[in-house]
């Protein structure tokens, strides 16, 4: 995936996790797990990008 790829997935994903907050605040979630994951799969794609980052300040231009 390109990095703007991976901005648009984080993006999806962080306003799919604030619709399940929102959901559980007003009701029970059938699987509470899905919160979890979103959070983690959030984590690793903002990983991925501090990463390349990190690559492309190290290596000379």
């Amino acid at each position: 995936m390109t990095d703007g790829e991976i901005q648009d997935r984080i993006e999806q994903l962080q306003e799919e996790r604030f619709r399940l907050r929102f959901r559980s605040a007003t009701q029970q979630l059938e699987n509470p797990m899905l919160l979890r994951n979103l959070r983690r799969d959030i984590s690793r794609l903002k990983t991925v990008l501090r990463e390349r980052e990190l690559q492309n300040q190290g290596s000379p231009r």
